[in-house]
Formats: structure tokens, sequence, C-alpha cells
């Protein structure tokens, strides 16, 4: 404690003291961070990782046409934050013009996807996404896709995920 000593007397001159306090700041500094971050990683589950054999897959949900499967890799489609999920359509398959309240990306894993936007579905609109393509559709973005050949993607986005159909008739959870 150097409170008692007179202003000036120092052993060290002025600028020997401010890259002291400097020093002590930034020891702080990265102190807190490192405990942030070792609380934070206490909280991070370990690293996933998975082969195609060891996913599981299971029917598509509700809110898209019967027929496709998923598997979700990664966080939960129903709850708020980030997931990846992979989806297994059979040829043919489509989803009817439709939006998501969060951004939407795909990248197609095998097959070809063909997608389109706007209200109407129109397959002379749509561009294909073959084995590698990827695509992002905007929050609210007006969409709809259809399976060319057997076809694997996965959808990475930020839950929780929800479809709203352009036109309520083509919702299957309404049949």
């Amino acid at each position: 404690d150097l409170s008692g000593v007179p202003n000036g007397t120092y052993p060290w001159g002025e600028s020997m003291r401010m890259k002291l306090r400097s020093s002590i700041a930034t020891v702080a500094v990265v102190f807190g961070l490192a405990v942030a971050q070792a609380k934070s990683s206490a909280q991070t589950p370990g690293h996933v990782m998975m082969n195609a054999a060891d996913m599981k897959w299971g029917p598509a949900p509700p809110g898209v046409p019967a027929g496709g499967q998923v598997s979700v890799l990664s966080g939960d489609p129903g709850k708020p934050g980030p997931f990846i999920l992979a989806a297994k359509f059979p040829d043919g398959y489509i989803v009817r013009p439709h939006w998501h309240p969060t951004a939407e990306n795909i990248t197609v894993l095998s097959g070809s996807l063909l997608v389109g936007t706007g209200d109407k579905y129109d397959e002379a609109a749509m561009k294909p996404l073959n084995q590698g393509g990827f695509g992002t559709m905007p929050m609210k973005q007006n969409h709809f896709v259809r399976a060319k050949g057997a076809t694997t993607i996965t959808i990475t986005s930020t839950g929780p995920f929800e479809i709203t159909y352009v036109d309520p008739k083509d919702d299957p959870r309404k049949k």
C-alpha cells in the first residue's frame, strides 16, 4: 500500500506506476475471461461425431408431408437456439410454398433438391441444388422444394423451428 507515500516520491517513475496499474488491470480481465470460459465449457457438451450409420432416423414432423425422414444432429428444433437436422426425401417429395420465422440454411448431401421462391408452386422457376449445393432462405421468405431422386439434406437454423404454409390447404396438419 503506497497511500502514505507523498506524491512524486515513488521509488519508480510515473510511467512505471501506470504500467503496473495497466498490468494489474490486464491480469484481472484475463482472469475474469478464464473463469467465464471455464463456466461456459462446463455447460457445453463434449464433441459430437457420428457417421451416417450412427444417425437415428424417424418420420418427418407433421408440419411436412408424410414420407420424409429426419435425424436431429445437434440442438433441439423445438426450443430456442441453433440446431442442425438431416432430412431424407424420396424422389418426387414436395413441400408446397411455405415460410419460417427464422432463416433456413440447406446443404444437399446426396441427390438433388429443386428450390423455388414465391407464393405459388412453379417447377419451371425452381433451381436445382445438387450434391454439395447450398441454399439459404431469409426469415419469412416464401419458398418450396421438390426432391429429384432420393435426396438427403441438412437444415441449419435457429429454433423454435416452425413452418407456415402460404395456402393453408397445403398444410398436412390440417388434413
